[in-house]
């Protein structure tokens, strides 16, 4: 069973591990609910209690298959989701954090995830248009009400973050960090430590590359993420960046562990307050992920993938033009 961490400073106690739940509907290939659902009650099995969400993936469809997955077993689990973009037309197009907008969102959420509260609601993108304040007071308002529980931000900068936790505080911030990805150290987690709150990795597994099975981007079916949405992937990028995988499966090796797994452990021995949320639609990936929980690195095998990036610098973007700028920095 998995081991239990605190996120942030409002007690919002979670599983050392999250699901993350966006492959299951949306960005990497065809769904398969039938065995998404059971990965989410094998989860559960094993003491995962902490599942991600969000109303743009799909759009909706995520949500209401989380919905349904755990209509029978809430109790004891807890749901993220988030708000903050204009989805039409089966897409979303810019963001929108506007109040009347997050009490919108939040109802339809309820209602897709059938239940009469979300844990952990996250703002999903910076609204340049809309002050950080309106945001989190709005939010505070709906945990007075008991439809939220606690308050999260997604990608946000160092500026949003002290001024969101001002009005209510923040239990998380949710940012893609991984062995490969490091663009929070020098800023960021200084200030999540000071504030006291907690860190959710997305793509802790560098969306699939750490774990040594990724494919060139161009190998990737039309409509999976990766076969446009991450220039790492692409051509020399790819090869470049392949040193950084190599070094992972090689401290794998001793342990009779996978690279993911060490990329997770990595991770779970980084700080008590991070809780990392690996996706997966398959039960076997599953397991194999929830796994890192039992693994220990020695110091010196954390040194060297912390200074896997000052040896081998990683080699393009982790999101395309367009959707890095709707990243707060």
């Amino acid at each position: 069973m998995l081991t239990r961490r605190t996120l942030g400073r409002t007690g919002l106690e979670v599983s050392s591990l999250g699901l993350g739940c966006m492959g299951m509907s949306h960005a990497y290939g065809e769904p398969d609910d039938a065995e998404s659902i059971a990965t989410i009650h094998r989860a559960i099995e094993l003491g995962c209690t902490f599942f991600d969400t969000a109303e743009v993936y799909g759009p909706f469809t995520n949500e209401e298959l989380l919905g349904r997955a755990l209509k029978d077993r809430r109790e004891g689990v807890q749901i993220a989701t988030k708000f903050g973009f204009v989805i039409g037309q089966g897409s979303f197009a810019g963001a929108d954090s506007r109040p009347e907008h997050i009490r919108e969102v939040v109802e339809a959420s309820l209602r897709r995830l059938q239940t009469d509260r979300i844990d952990l609601l996250y703002q999903h993108r910076v609204d340049p248009k809309v002050p950080i304040e309106d945001v989190a007071g709005t939010v505070r308002d709906l945990i007075a009400e008991g439809k939220v529980l606690h308050f999260g931000l997604s990608e946000a900068g160092v500026d949003t973050i002290g001024r969101a936790h001002a009005v209510q505080p923040v239990a998380a911030l949710q940012s893609e960090y991984s062995i490969w990805e490091r663009n929070l150290d020098d800023r960021i987690l200084p200030l999540l430590d000071e504030l006291g709150i907690g860190l959710v990795p997305f793509s802790p597994l560098g969306r699939g590359f750490l774990t040594g099975t990724a494919k060139r981007a161009e190998d990737y079916p039309e409509g999976d993420f990766r076969a446009k949405g991450d220039p790492r992937l692409q051509g020399a990028n790819f090869d470049a960046n392949m040193r950084i995988a190599d070094l992972v499966r090689a401290i794998a090796a001793p342990h009779g562990a996978t690279p993911g797994q060490v990329a997770l452990a990595w991770l779970l021995q980084k700080r008590a307050d991070i809780v990392p949320i690996p996706g997966t639609k398959r039960r076997t990936y599953l397991e194999e992920n929830l796994a890192a929980d039992d693994i220990t690195l020695s110091v010196e095998e954390v040194a060297r993938l912390d200074g896997a990036l000052s040896t081998f610098a990683v080699s393009g973007e982790r999101y395309g033009e367009k959707a890095l700028s709707m990243v707060d920095r």
